[in-house]
């Protein structure tokens, strides 16, 4: 269901043989993984997928060619076709894929040339496992209020504080995590650092148990030391770094949704062509097929908008903040919509916890949650507009 032909318009050559390429590997490599059990099993399976996208390069269209990824890396588009092939086969590949892509982002927009060499071609490989540690449990929209901190200590860091909802948290090689250096400046007074993950004084104080398998868990930092070259960027630029990090990667959310969507467009489909009711197949009764023409319209404006967002980052466009939440906003949206209507197509069937529809309604949901919920993309859009039509009316 995943038809590039909609979205030809923003894509080159190269873009619709990677999406044959990766709709391959999934079907080959990912699809056949059985469905984790429990978190532990979960977490062997995020490791093993991890290897499996590394040795088909695929980590490399998100990490610039001087530093191990592939010519024209980063390419958003790519990474969009890429969550949306993944998302529709496994949740779990998509997740690890999309971590590998945060988690290095801002070493790629910030880092020193002896940080990029150090850590990008580990994360292009799959020989490191990357993470992005932001979220706290009192600050999770509201970044302004992270209670972590950094100081000086002689030539060293000392972070002190908790992370929570850390996707892989106690698998990660190394994270970049956020941490106030300057309490009296607000948001200016963030900064990144890279922490690897047997720094002295970082702990992984356990899981945090999904509905969906999912690598997710909180950090301790106690009176955790770094070196001075930890440092990501400038001090007290973190959080534009961690804003820019998710403006161009937000589309790639999007993707996700539209993969989900896909495929549980595509189970309906099936199903109502094939399960009988009063003689006839289910997908003949006009309410079915309303269903249907609505999945599938969604569907279609979500990948519209998706794409759009993901060209005008390639193009060189500064920022992407109001087309990326667009995107983000309406496919999650309607993903969720779109997944919820194939479990009502498929009844009980879709509801047994084998189905592909029911795996895929535990997993949609978080899609409208992390990188910014979808109450915040809303704040997101309005304010954008709102400035453009302040400038053009005092021009």
């Amino acid at each position: 269901m995943l038809d590039t032909a909609t979205i030809r318009a923003f894509l080159e050559d190269h873009h619709l043989d990677l999406a044959s390429d990766v709709a391959a590997i999934a079907a080959r490599r990912i699809a056949p993984l059985p469905p984790p059990e429990d978190d532990d099993a979960g977490r062997r399976q995020a490791l093993e997928i991890l290897g499996i996208l590394g040795k088909e390069n695929l980590y490399g269209y998100a990490i610039p060619e001087s530093y191990g990824g592939l010519p024209g890396a980063p390419d958003l588009r790519a990474c969009c076709l890429i969550r949306e092939r993944l998302a529709a086969a496994s949740p779990l590949a998509d997740d690890i894929f999309a971590l590998q892509c945060l988690g290095s982002m801002p070493i790629t927009l910030a880092g020193t040339e002896e940080q990029r060499h150090r850590y990008l071609p580990e994360v292009s490989t799959g020989r490191a496992m990357a993470a992005f540690a932001m979220t706290e449990p009192e600050a999770g929209s509201d970044v302004s209020a992270m209670t972590t901190t950094a100081r000086r200590d002689g030539g060293e860091w000392i972070l002190s504080g908790r992370k929570h909802f850390i996707s892989n948290a106690g698998l990660a090689d190394f994270y970049t995590v956020f941490a106030v250096t300057d309490p009296e400046a607000g948001h200016r007074g963030i900064s990144c650092f890279l922490v690897e993950a047997d720094a002295p004084g970082l702990e992984y104080v356990g899981p945090q148990i999904l509905s969906s398998p999912h690598p997710l868990g909180e950090l301790l930092f106690d009176d955790c030391r770094l070196p001075s070259e930890a440092l990501l960027g400038i001090e007290g630029g973190g959080f534009k770094l961690g804003m820019g990090t998710l403006d161009r990667l937000r589309a790639t959310v999007a993707a996700a949704a539209c993969g989900m969507a896909s495929r549980a467009l595509e189970e309906a489909l099936s199903h109502s062509a094939q399960r009988k009711q009063f003689g006839k197949a289910l997908g003949e009764f006009q309410l079915v097929q309303q269903k249907l023409a609505r999945m599938a319209t969604d569907l279609t404006a979500s990948r519209l908008l998706t794409f759009r967002a993901a060209r005008q980052a390639d193009q060189g466009a500064e920022r992407v903040t109001l087309e990326s939440a667009m995107a983000k906003l309406f496919a999650t949206e309607s993903a969720q919509r779109v997944v919820d209507d194939a479990v009502q197509i498929l009844g009980g069937a879709g509801v047994l916890a084998s189905s592909p529809v029911d795996r895929l309604y535990r997993s949609v949901r978080a899609l409208r949650i992390y990188e910014g919920t979808s109450e915040v993309q809303h704040l997101i859009i309005a304010r954008q507009i709102q400035k453009a039509f302040e400038a053009e009316s005092r021009s």
